[in-house]
């Protein structure tokens, strides 16, 4: 039986960590690519102990994700340790990658706003980096017709949150990026998806100023009276992964328990059914 990869960047914590873990639950093994410094390799070393738990293969790369050489570096030694001529390697990209400036586009003092190298920054790692790994893919035939590439995004893609100016700008470019590639890849029958995820409790998200009263609000405007965790994420990932599922394509789809519908904050909408 063909065994079956996926390539998860961003895959140490939140979003990234958690379908590692669903992934394997399910019959994938793990390339996964991550930064961290000493500090937060024992939570690595979690996700790690969790896959190979399940009987599946963890392949852990601490890399810079945006570096065009570790890109590169990375592809050719999964190319030579792990595939084979007539069976690609990779079923699953997801794109979880959460690194960028969080400061304002205007400020009197230019120290305060957001400079040049930070914007090409942002919007390198948390957008352009998914084309350059899908290239890298399919220039080496690593990339499984019939597969799947996931983005993740937010509703900060297309509204505004203080000092998000740049990562807004990402998620907007990574979506797009998905449009694109869904055309691009579809001779291949390879459908790729952003995934727009609730509010969630994650390292990357407490970075954002006033994190704590974005979760209090999303909270109280959810239909289930509860925050969007990354396990609700990763279980539709899985989901996604199916082949029933071949035909969506070229989407924004929703993960959020109904939260993003609702305009309002107040009388929690599950108390109104007794």
């Amino acid at each position: 039986m063909e065994q079956r990869w996926a390539l998860i960047l961003g895959a140490s914590s939140g979003f990234g960590g958690a379908t590692a873990v669903e992934l394997a639950k399910n019959g994938y093994s793990i390339f996964g690519v991550h930064l961290d410094r000493q500090a937060t390799m024992p939570q690595v070393q979690q996700v790690i102990k969790k896959i190979e738990k399940t009987d599946q293969k963890a392949v852990f790369f601490n890399i810079n994700a945006a570096d065009q050489i570790k890109i590169n570096d990375t592809l050719d030694e999964i190319k030579e340790r792990f595939a084979t001529k007539d069976h690609p390697q990779v079923h699953v990209l997801i794109h979880s990658l959460a690194f960028g400036t969080l400061k304002p586009y205007i400020s009197k003092n230019p120290n305060d706003c957001i400079s040049p190298s930070q914007m090409n920054m942002t919007l390198d790692v948390m957008a352009h980096s998914l084309v350059y790994w899908t290239q890298g893919l399919i220039f080496r035939n690593l990339f499984a017709h019939g597969g799947r590439i996931f983005a993740l995004t937010s509703a900060g893609s297309h509204s505004v949150i203080p000092n998000y100016g740049a990562v807004s700008a990402a998620k907007a470019a990574l979506e797009s990026h998905i449009r694109q590639l869904a055309v691009e890849l579809g001779s291949m029958k390879i459908s790729c998806n952003s995934i727009m995820a609730g509010v969630t409790d994650t390292p990357a998200g407490n970075k954002i100023p006033m994190f704590d009263k974005m979760m209090n609000a999303a909270k109280m405007k959810n239909p289930q009276n509860r925050l969007t965790t990354p396990e609700d994420v990763a279980k539709a990932i899985v989901l996604l992964c199916d082949e029933r599922a071949s035909w969506i394509s070229g989407n924004v789809l929703g993960v959020d328990g109904g939260e993003y519908i609702v305009n309002y904050i107040g009388e929690n909408t599950s108390s109104i059914i007794k």
